[in-house]
């Protein structure tokens, strides 16, 4: 017996070897990087471009810890969906759509996206309520009355028009069209509405179009206005000032107030990748500069500016290694 006691102990403690240096063997062997999908927007607009940049960039300096690529997509609404079942993990997002998505409100009742977490703002996406220089509208509230293109039906930006209409007393006194931006264009070149809001950087090809033909003005969203915005929770909103040479038509400065396009991550990418997903693209920002010129706007002092969701535990590790305060409410 004491034979056969041995034996076992003999075999058992060779098992134990061989387990442990097969577990050794599976450690030491590298990990296959961690798979990043990027949802951006359409090939014509600015999210494709950085979006695939970014890719770029994360390959070729995170290569060994991350594989990424870049699609292109519907754009904020749907990239939160995607976020939402997984087909995507990072995205280009309004802020706004960012904070509608998380609380599932307007397009995103009944169905929030409980994982979307912030990662950085980009560049202001500006609220441009866009009339014909030669229409006498000076003020939102000369709106009361007039036919008011607000956005595609279902938008960010048909939202943010309800919004500040409504915050400013003139929503139920307007009527509504439901324009995306190049129908606007042409309906007020035609007379066929008296205003049109459009959310995009500046210069907007569909108001620059217009504006070679048919001059334009933007009506002004005052610092009273802004501050019941802010003062009604609607913290997205940033104050952002139009240059007057923007526009054909445009005679002074505008005050109006912006949305930020920023970076979305999902809650099921590890900690150490959403760092690094910064850290690569800060420490190359000028590498992504140059695939579009909004890109110049993406500063680390401004990448908390206007996020209204709580930041990723990998993007709170970064900006606090790199003394970025962040606010308690961004704070996992």
């Amino acid at each position: 017996m004491r034979g056969v006691s041995k034996v076992l102990i003999v075999a058992l403690i060779a098992i134990v070897l061989v387990v442990v240096g097969l577990v050794a063997y599976y450690v030491s062997l590298p990990k296959a990087p961690y798979s990043v999908t990027i949802y951006t927007g359409g090939t014509g607009g600015v999210y494709y471009p950085l979006g695939v940049k970014l890719a770029d960039l994360l390959n070729k300096y995170a290569g060994d810890k991350i594989k990424a690529s870049a699609s292109s997509s519907g754009a904020s609404v749907a990239n939160a969906r995607a976020l939402g079942t997984g087909d995507a993990n990072l995205v280009f997002i309004q802020n706004d759509i960012a904070y509608y998505a998380l609380n599932g409100l307007y397009m995103f009742e009944g169905s929030g996206v409980a994982k979307i977490r912030g990662l950085a703002a980009l560049y202001p996406e500006i609220i441009q309520v866009i009339v014909r220089a030669d229409s006498g509208i000076k003020s939102i509230s000369d709106l009361a009355g007039k036919r008011v293109a607000v956005g595609a039906a279902g938008s960010g930006t048909a939202v943010e028009a309800e919004i500040i209409l409504k915050a400013a007393g003139v929503w139920e006194r307007i009527t509504v069209q439901n324009l995306d931006f190049t129908q606007a264009a042409e309906a007020l070149k035609l007379g066929q509405v008296d205003a049109a809001f459009v959310v995009a950087g500046i210069p907007t090809s569909a108001v620059m179009q217009l504006a070679a033909t048919t001059p334009v003005n933007l009506v002004e969203i005052p610092d009273a206005l802004f501050n019941t915005l802010r003062q009604q929770g609607y913290l997205f909103f940033v104050p952002y000032t139009v240059p007057k040479d923007t526009y054909t038509g445009m005679d002074r400065d505008v005050k109006t107030a912006a949305v930020m396009a920023m970076l979305a991550i999902s809650s099921d990418v590890p900690e150490d990748i959403a760092y690094t997903i910064l850290k690569v693209m800060y420490d190359h920002i000028s590498e992504l500069r140059e695939a579009h010129q909004r890109a110049q706007d993406i500063k680390l002092e401004t990448a908390l500016n206007g996020v209204p969701i709580k930041l990723h535990p990998g993007a709170f590790k970064y900006y606090q290694e790199k003394g970025v305060s962040v606010p308690t409410e961004l704070r996992p």
